[in-house]
């Protein structure tokens, strides 16, 4: 039994040796697999790249691939081009660093480099992933508002399919973001100034746009709108009262002047009626009075008619005795 026991345990043992082999072969294997790639080169159209060797040290053999085509080696200070160096529009220096002019898009890919030593051996492997993309276009920002709340859109419009974005659409301090978009949507209730910014790893444009709606600001307005009227209507009210308090001030006024013109004058007319007291007159009075008054001149009387004499009787002749 004991020997039995034993098999067994050595049999496990060897069983669980295995898998750990396998696992770890199987880890380093993603790892240099990870690994391979030491960095990611972002550039814009029509620049210029340049992927340099991370390896230290003098280079004697270099050999660049794209996408696991070769494009040209250096070897022994001397460079051979596997492709139409015209086409390739790429050329390589003495220290291994690869140089790119003017990239599109179809440049975009995984660069590797192989290097060996004098002897033959292999010295370093290092992998670039290049990525060329379009400057980002203008972002348009779009607002609406319908029920008090206000619906803001940031858009740019992708020349191609496979661009990606990354929009940023912000309000004082709350922001929204989208990778790999085109259009991004924010609802909210507060105005105030908006920004829609559109990036990508080599460009980055922004818009701003201050943008008021009905909501909050609706409130103070109504306030500040009866506020107004209310105060408005109150100096109304202070005129209308102030004027016809003036005019009625205005008319007692007058009243009392009447009245007071209606007393003086019964005043005068008394005065007027009263006898005059008996005064000492002056030397200039007496001549005034010893001078004889004018006598008025008496009107010519009209002559009276005279009275009609009786008609006299006709003298009949005596008659004789």
């Amino acid at each position: 039994m004991t020997i039995m026991m034993a098999i067994t345990v050595i049999a496990e043992l060897i069983i669980l040796s295995r898998v750990v082999f396998l696992l770890s072969a199987v880890v380093f294997a993603v790892m240099g697999a990870l690994g391979s790639v030491t960095n990611w080169i972002y550039s814009a159209v029509n620049e210029s790249v340049l992927l340099n060797i991370a390896a230290s040290g003098s280079i004697y053999h270099a050999t660049w691939l794209r996408d696991r085509e070769r494009l040209l080696q250096i070897k022994d200070r001397k460079v051979k081009y596997y492709v139409n160096k015209n086409e390739c529009r790429c050329k390589i220096f003495l220290n291994g660093t690869l140089q790119v002019e003017q990239v599109v898009k179809e440049d975009s890919g995984k660069y590797m480099v192989i290097v060996y030593q004098q002897d033959g051996k292999l010295k370093a492997e290092e992998e670039t992933m290049l990525i060329v993309q379009e400057p980002v276009p203008q972002p348009i920002l779009i607002s609406e508002c319908m029920n008090k709340s206000i619906s803001v859109k940031c858009e740019v419009k992708q020349k191609t399919k496979d661009e990606t974005f990354i929009i940023e659409l912000s309000q004082d301090k709350g922001k929204k973001t989208q990778k790999n978009g085109t259009r991004l949507e924010l609802h909210t209730r507060n105005s105030g100034m908006f920004r829609c910014v559109v990036k990508n790893q080599v460009s980055q444009k922004m818009i701003e746009k201050a943008i008021n709606c009905s909501g909050r600001l609706d409130i103070y307005l109504i306030l500040s709108i009866a506020g107004g009227a209310i105060f408005l209507v109150i100096f109304m009210v202070l005129l209308i009262y102030c004027v016809r308090k003036k005019k009625a001030e205005r008319l007692e006024d007058d009243d009392e002047e009447r009245m007071m013109q209606a007393r003086q004058g019964d005043r005068e007319m008394v005065v007027r009626q009263l006898p005059q007291p008996p005064s000492n007159p002056t030397p200039k009075q007496l001549r005034v009075q010893q001078r004889p008054l004018p006598q008025p001149q008496q009107q010519a009387v009209p002559p009276r008619p005279r009275p009609r004499t009786q008609q006299r009787t006709p003298n009949h002749p005596r008659e004789r005795p």
